[in-house]
């Protein structure tokens, strides 16, 4: 069953790809927080902006699905690789404030305006924390399979074995942070989507502290997905955000 997973999801992303062939993908870099980062950039010019942030150790080709389901849906795209990640130079050293601050100033230095952020894991902790520290910057927000703490569930604490095997800053990052206190999430405002997959690192009961503590959050739930499967490769959540954006006006 996972060989054909797999399989139907390389046979959808050929498809899109073909299908998104008028919305040829961009790659640019910009210089933004002291760093020198790559981005992808994909949909109509004037598109309204969206941007989109991937999780620990990937790349913007991690988003690669969600972006070309809303470039197609019309939006402007941009997701780029994150700080020390992708194809950018490693680090010895990752905190999560400052790959934050590294999207608010990614969003200042294109002028996109007031555009949706959103994010999948490393990513969508990174949208809260830009969010948190900057209000106001979003218009809308996506937070998928985030977590508030490392104690965020029985499937992240089996996941620590393999963190420890790995022993790098960038994972080493995952057992020290996040600590948001859900009480500061009070601080968002903007029409914010909350997901997590049924089987995912982060339990369903940790996601709702995160959206029952944003005041205009709504969860979604995909059920039986695990922590990437309803991202990469498919195009659950692409849709899911395409219709929250459009059901919102934006």
């Amino acid at each position: 069953m996972r060989i054909l997973g797999k399989f139907i999801g390389f046979c959808y992303l050929t498809f899109l790809s073909v299908s998104c062939r008028g919305l040829k993908e961009t790659i640019s870099y910009v210089e933004v927080n002291g760093q020198r980062l790559l981005y992808s950039v994909r949909g109509p010019e004037g598109g309204k902006p969206v941007v989109l942030m991937h999780g620990n150790g990937g790349s913007h080709k991690s988003m690669a699905v969600p972006q070309m389901i809303l470039a197609k849906g019309g939006y402007r795209v941009y997701c780029p690789d994150s700080r020390g990640q992708g194809a950018n130079e490693p680090l010895n050293e990752y905190h999560y404030a400052d790959m934050a601050e590294d999207c608010y100033q990614f969003i200042k230095a294109l002028k996109l305006g007031k555009p949706a952020v959103g994010g999948w894991s490393d990513g969508g902790i990174n949208t809260l924390l830009l969010e948190m520290a900057h209000p106001g910057t979003c218009a809308m927000m996506a937070v998928a399979g985030a977590n508030l703490t490392p104690d965020c569930g029985e499937g992240f604490e089996e996941f620590k074995a393999w963190i420890l095997e790995q022993n790098t800053p960038l994972t080493q990052m995952m057992l020290d942070e996040p600590n948001i206190d859900p009480k500061e999430l009070a601080v968002i405002k903007c029409p914010t989507l909350v997901t997590v997959g049924g089987r995912d690192l982060i339990s369903v009961e940790h996601t709702k502290l995160i959206s029952d503590n944003i005041p205009d959050a709504e969860l979604v739930v995909f059920e039986k997905a695990s922590h990437s499967s309803y991202i990469k490769r498919n195009p659950r959540f692409g849709k899911c955000l395409l219709e929250f954006l459009s059901r919102h006006g934006y």
